[in-house]
């Protein structure tokens, strides 16, 4: 089977740091796949890499049978790869609809002209953006909620409105970057519910980024773990939790963690 996301030999260092080293991980379509390490270990780096932000040292990233190679942050885009951030990067003095309906830019066919003039046509598209940017709102459960003030939104609505904006790219991968940060477990298991149908009923392959593992290990298919920018392990999340690697180089270097401090504090 043809992977929707191929990376191979994906390598990139700043100074004499290799904060990404020879990695290669293939995403299937229509999948929910994890990306997981300790802090540092070159997750978001990776993220950047795939989405145009940084250029890679070396190796290839062919996203639906083309390179993403040398293209621009807004051009991936176009190819069809969305993502959002570790923090929250909303336009706070807008709207939240005006905020989804930014996300619509790279699908956007009106001129310079046309908008400026406030022709027919743009009249019409933009009727069409606000009518999609709407659904989209009820898809993540925010419906009604449009014409508030993105900052005034609680943090996991917060939430929702990026992945929102995310989806109005109308991509076929999003690449979420610890999406459940900050949410309680309730809110947590509603937004794994959220990526479930995101997959499920748009069609669109997730991958995530994630620290909480209640929320990995219940949602991932296959989970990729990297330390040190270098790829330790792969597999399913069964395989994961009994990796020995994994355990001594993520899980366990916690539990160690806490063993010394409660030492310590005999």
């Amino acid at each position: 089977m043809t992977a929707l996301l191929e990376v191979k030999n994906l390598a990139k260092s700043f100074g004499g740091i290799k904060a990404v080293r020879d990695v290669t991980i293939d995403i299937q379509a229509h999948s929910i796949s994890s990306i997981i390490g300790p802090n540092g270990a070159g997750k978001t780096t990776f993220f950047n890499l795939l989405t145009g932000i940084y250029k890679p040292d070396e190796g290839k990233i062919i996203f639906d049978g083309r390179s993403l190679i040398g293209l621009r942050p807004d051009q991936v885009n176009k190819a069809g790869v969305a993502r959002t951030f570790q923090t929250i990067r909303l336009f706070a003095g807008m709207t939240v609809l005006e905020n989804v309906m930014v996300g619509m830019h790279s699908r956007l066919t009106i001129s310079l002209p046309q908008t400026l003039l406030r022709t027919r046509a743009f009249r019409e598209q933009e009727q069409r953006v606000r009518e999609r940017a709407s659904e989209l709102l009820r898809f993540v459960g925010l419906a009604g909620r449009g014409d508030e003030i993105s900052r005034n939104l609680p943090y996991g609505d917060q939430r929702r409105v990026e992945i929102a904006r995310a989806l109005a790219s109308d991509p076929k991968l999003i690449l979420l970057d610890e999406p459940t940060a900050g949410m309680n477990p309730n809110e947590s298991d509603e937004a794994m519910t959220l990526f479930r149908r995101v997959r499920d009923e748009l069609g669109v392959t997730v991958v995530l980024i994630e620290h909480d593992m209640r929320v990995v290990m219940g949602i991932s298919e296959h989970i990729s773990v990297l330390d040190y920018g270098e790829k330790i392990a792969e597999g399913t999340p069964a395989e994961i939790r009994s990796n020995m690697r994994v355990i001594e180089a993520y899980l366990g270097r916690r539990a160690i963690g806490t063993k010394e401090g409660a030492h310590g504090a005999a």
